[in-house]
């Protein structure tokens, strides 16, 4: 993409996240700016730059060289340092040109475009990286604030249920001890409200190094996207892993660089002309000369260097192999995770909630009745407020989960929500 189309999309980009800004932060949001604003994708985008101008002149001969002298210029004797008409000292300006062979041009040219095909790998893995980290951040957040609005809910809730204690206590009902229970009940909402706010705090930090101060603190709108997890898409996502296009890019690199030390066993050249300017009475003259590199201790010089970038480039053949097999297992530990927060969502929906509501009912019922003490009551409640942010809780976990493969293996991770 060249300079002028890329400001474009990003004044398109801008102008359409800025409307969408004017009624919060919603998770495309989020990613188009991550994928812009980020200072490490900025960093990554300059040293793309950087190996794409250096690769312009890895091809060409090496610039030419003046020369300047003077020949025949007699050290002793009558003509001492004398530039007379009768002496045989001559001024001499030149051109040297050196000719690398063949061979190492072309692998210098080899080796600046695995540069770029390196920075570009280590591009698109930053840009990934800077998504997911987002996403999480997003997720996060927004568990965290539905949490607290539950809290809050329950915080209303547990008002009328003091009153009620209170005008229970009037009527000569109950202990004097289940005003205590009930405030303490209220304290203790107070203090989960308190770590649900420092949660968000945490999860807006992370926002803030991703999009930046003034993002991070707009109120969340929408909801996060549900991200197909399918096991053979995502394992064929594996096999395009960015990190292997990093390893694959540098092993190019590595072969160009071998083969450049193995060109150095052939000779270079250089071309040398110049022309002699002498005394009037002599004739002025002009010279070419060539001169050959003789590599003849390649056993010490040329051979090791060969030696070691093809021990560099087994060790990457290694790296790349380990790579493979620890995302292979991390994408079976996340399937099976995934699949355990799914099936704990659908537990604690179908199952546990609706237990706790029942509990809670039947609870009050029991105390309105004289059945059972405040502190029952008070414990059915906190079962339901436990089981509620739980199941928020989980929600956000298999987001993430589902966050984590989908922008780690699929390779529809680089687009939108």
């Amino acid at each position: 993409m060249n300079r002028s189309l890329h400001a474009a999309v990003s004044v398109l980009l801008a102008t359409c996240a800025g409307s969408s800004f004017a009624q919060g932060l919603s998770l495309a949001d989020a990613i188009a700016l991550a994928s812009r604003e980020t200072p490490t994708l900025v960093a990554s985008a300059e040293q793309l730059e950087a190996a794409r101008q250096a690769a312009k002149p890895a091809g060409a001969l090496p610039d030419p060289r003046l020369i300047l002298g003077i020949d025949n210029l007699p050290v002793d004797g009558p003509d001492q340092y004398s530039f007379s008409q009768d002496s045989m000292t001559m001024q001499r300006i030149g051109l040297l040109q050196e000719f690398p062979n063949r061979a190492k041009r072309d692998s210098r040219v080899a080796t600046a475009q695995g540069r770029i095909a390196v920075a570009e790998a280590q591009s698109r893995l930053t840009r990934l990286e800077a998504i997911r980290q987002t996403v999480m951040a997003w997720i996060a957040r927004n568990t965290a604030e539905r949490q607290l609005a539950q809290v809050d809910a329950l915080s209303a809730e547990n008002r009328l249920f003091e009153a009620a204690v209170r005008a229970r206590l009037s009527s000569g009902q109950g202990m004097a001890t289940d005003a205590v229970a009930a405030r303490l009940e209220a304290a203790l909402i107070e203090e989960r409200r308190d770590d649900l706010r420092a949660r968000r705090e945490q999860a807006i930090a992370a926002l803030r190094q991703w999009i930046g101060s003034s993002a991070a603190e707009l109120p969340l709108t929408g909801d996060a996207p549900d991200w197909p997890i399918d096991r053979d898409l995502l394992r064929h996502g594996l096999q395009h892993h960015p990190e292997f296009d990093l390893l694959d890019a540098q092993g190019r690199t590595v072969d160009a660089e071998a083969a450049e030390a193995q060109a150095g066993k052939r000779p270079d050249w250089s071309m040398e002309m110049a022309y002699q300017k002498r005394g009037p009475q002599f004739s002025n003259m002009v010279s070419l000369e060539v001169s050959v590199d003789l590599p003849l201790f390649a056993r010490s010089r040329q051979d090791p260097q060969v030696a070691a970038k093809r021990a560099e480039r087994r060790a990457l053949d290694a790296d790349r192999e380990a790579e493979v097999r620890a995302h292979e297992q991390m994408l079976e530990y996340g399937m099976a995770e995934y699949h355990r927060v799914r099936s704990a969502v659908d537990r604690q929906r179908k199952v546990f909630m609706p237990i706790a509501d029942e509990k809670v009912t039947l609870a009050m019922a029991d105390w309105r009745g004289g059945k059972i003490s405040v502190m029952d009551v008070i414990s059915a409640r906190r079962e339901r407020i436990d089981a509620g942010l739980r199941l928020i809780a989980l929600e956000g976990e298999q987001l993430q989960v589902a966050a984590g493969l989908h922008y780690t293996y699929d390779e529809r991770s680089g687009e939108l929500p």
